[in-house]
């Protein structure tokens, strides 16, 4: 045990290279990107925190419930019995004993030491002077762009009318200063790809800009945030805007934890407020109200009828602005949106009542088709509910019921048990209703958000001992309503099973078998009107990680998927790759690099693979069809203040010579990505 918590301190030196994203991490990302359709977020708010985290660990003698959530990594029972440790022995003097607090496991410790340290010194709060003069000023630039010119960015009879303004360069500039997480400030500046910069209807320069000032823990002051930010209320239903994850190898991940306010400073450009939010907080009570106003994307249709009005068919949600009918949709809505939190904490009871209010300039009307039905629709709407939580013994319960203003009901309840010292259990139901809808939510649901879904969830977690981990889960649902290329009420299943065997630092391997079952649209060519059948999809992974040196780790997967087999349309599809990763001591350079082979059967049985990128950042992306793709990513710390990174990446496809779609295609069978980015403190 000793040299496993030695090796866990020399990991932390090293980790200020590249924050250490753990082989459960990435599984939760991968996990979300294929639950919300291919959507990868931009929001790197949590990556910026858990930096500074490595930076200025968090002291577990101070650290309280709402601290340690903040890391995300601990569930409601091991905070439990930290909390319940420390106040029956007092505070730790060694981090050794993290060993002998109960539920902690050697898993859990190793996860966490990058980010949390102990000290017996009481807690220091700073005055709001030496959080203004003492904290560190980082400025970071990063240039994206994919070599090969796609469809949009040449000219011709398809495109004259249709095609990129701007140039095919991907740029950010951000400067932050940060004090211990306490005191932030910062300006964002993003250009995609395509869109104008200093020209055209983008005058002003970038494309997107965001501004935000942040404070925490001034006396009754919990937070307070000028600018930009995010909003989390209860277990999704109302509001969620920060990072969460779903269903994945985690099974116990299945709670939604962190404060209330959050500052933002990332390029994604929809999912956040931009005004005021503030929460007071005198034990045990604490409450929370923020008001919102900025301009949103939208598809603006004008009424042809006479005394009509022009509305609003969708809300647009990609930030792009590089066309000409991307450039006129920018801005149209004006969104108006004001809410707040009033919570009361005793000991382990927590209740809370959340509120949000929306109002729009043009009324939102979509199209008539029968799934939009219970569509959001008209000039303003909103959200309320009741969450809850509370810990007893080895069992914590929690959940949230919420309604719309016009009444429609949603409910989650959860709960987690530690059976054993080697068993953890996990159940949550959910039943939202087929007309209630929320806007910005992020719940633990089977659909991407909060509506029209019915499910059980029940997962398992066995360590029978050090060496083996095991995880499953079942996950049963069904839709009420119909969906997007769903004409009627469906049904759906998702079972996991994940085994992981770790028998020293050195050596972890995974393997794991995936099947869920929903229903779809499907069309044989025989029929006038399609069918719903159920597609069922199989995927099998095996992953490997050895660290054969402190410099150098090596690890590969192999992964399968088989989408439909045996039925209309069926495809299978395998990837496998390598990875090198180069950490020398005392070196203050690092790098990875990755060679990976795919073949698919076509986009059904495609397959998502986490990959390493610069600091702040990371890619998912979906591989089908069939070809290669490599990566190589290096990072040097050119002196203490300014650090460097530059990725390529490119992939080669096997018998094509067109790859993407519209303006995205490219003529050949190559596309690549170099990147580069620049970090400098001061």
């Amino acid at each position: 045990m000793t040299i496993f918590l030695l090796f866990c301190m020399l990991i932390r030196n090293y980790a200020q290279l590249a924050i250490p994203v753990t082989t459960g991490t990435e599984q939760k990302l991968e996990s979300n990107t294929e639950n919300n359709k291919d959507l990868e977020t931009e929001d790197d708010t949590y990556l910026q925190q858990m930096q500074e985290f490595l930076k200025d660990p968090m002291n577990l003698n101070d650290a309280d419930e709402n601290d340690l959530k903040e890391l995300l990594i601990l569930t409601p029972l091991q905070i439990r019995d930290l909390v319940s440790y420390r106040n029956l022995f007092g505070k730790f003097i060694n981090i050794y004993e993290l060993q002998a607090v109960p539920g902690w496991t050697i898993s859990t410790i190793q996860k966490i030491r990058p980010f949390i340290t102990v000290s017996i010194q009481n807690k220091l709060y700073e005055t709001f002077n030496d959080r203004i003069r003492k904290g560190v000023h980082s400025l970071l630039v990063r240039g994206t762009q994919v070599p090969e010119r796609s469809k949009g960015y040449l000219p011709g009879p398809s495109t004259v009318t249709n095609f990129y303004r701007g140039s095919p360069q991907k740029i950010l500039m951000r400067y932050k200063y940060n004090f211990k997480n306490l005191l932030q400030y910062g300006i964002l500046a993003e250009k995609d790809a395509g869109e104008q910069f200093f020209k055209g209807k983008q005058k002003q320069g970038f494309d997107f800009y965001s501004a935000h000032f942040f404070i925490k823990d001034m006396g009754k002051i919990r937070a307070l945030v000028l600018g930009d930010f995010t909003v989390n209320l209860g277990q999704g239903l109302t509001q969620w805007q920060s990072l969460a994850f779903k269903k994945s190898g985690d099974v116990t991940s299945i709670k939604r934890e962190a404060t209330v306010l959050r500052p933002y400073n990332s390029a994604g450009e929809i999912n956040f407020h931009r005004g005021i939010g503030i929460t007071l907080a005198k034990a045990p009570w604490q409450a929370t109200a923020f008001v919102s106003y900025k301009n949103i994307d939208a598809n603006l249709v004008p009424d042809t009828t006479q005394n009509g009005e022009d509305f609003v068919s969708s809300l647009q949600s990609s930030g792009y602005h590089r066309t000409n009918s991307e450039e006129n949709d920018k801005g149209i809505q004006r969104q108006l949106a004001f809410g707040g939190n009033f919570s009361y904490t005793y000991k382990w009871l927590h209740i809370g009542f959340n509120g949000i209010q929306y109002r729009f300039k043009q009324p939102l009307v979509k199209p008539a088709d029968p799934y939009n039905k219970y569509a959001l629709s008209g000039k303003s709407f909103g959200n309320y509910s009741l969450d809850y939580s509370y810990t007893y013994k080895n069992f914590h319960v929690f959940g949230e019921a919420a309604v719309t203003d016009k009444f429609d009901k949603a409910v989650i309840n959860g709960l987690m048990i530690s059976v054993s010292a080697a068993v953890d259990l996990s159940v949550l139901y959910r039943n939202i209703s087929r007309s209630y809808r929320s806007l910005y939510a992020n719940a633990f649901t089977e659909n991407t958000y909060p509506e029209n879904e019915k499910g059980l969830y029940v997962g398992i977690e066995v360590r029978p001992n050090d060496l083996w981990h095991i995880d499953a889960y079942a996950d049963i649902y069904q839709f009420p309503w119909l969906k997007y290329r769903v004409d009627k009420p469906s049904t759906g299943s998702d079972l996991l099973i994940q085994a992981t065997y770790k028998p020293n630092k050195q050596l972890e391997i995974y393997s794991r078998f995936h099947s869920g079952s929903k229903a779809i649209n499907v069309d044989p060519g025989t029929l006038h009107l399609s069918s719903v059948e159920m597609q069922p999809r199989r995927n099998w992974r095996s992953q490997v990680s050895y660290r054969i040196s402190p410099s150098v780790t090596l690890r590969s997967r192999v992964e399968m998927s088989w989408f439909n087999k045996g039925g209309i349309g069926g495809e299978e599809g395998f990837l496998t790759w390598f990875d090198a990763l180069f950490k020398p001591a005392l070196r203050h350079w690092s790098g990875n690099a990755r060679l990976q082979y795919f073949e698919t059967g076509g986009y059904d049985s495609r397959l998502y693979t986490y990959e390493d990128d610069v600091l702040y950042n990371f890619s998912i992306p979906a591989f089908y069809d069939k070809g290669f793709r490599y990566y190589i990513n290096f990072n040097d710390d050119i002196n203490k203040k300014l650090t460097i990174w530059v990725r390529w990446a490119q992939t080669i496809y096997t018998g094509k010579n067109l790859i993407g779609s519209g303006l995205d295609e490219i003529a050949g069978n190559v596309k690549s990505e170099i990147k580069l980015q620049a970090n400098y403190k001061f």
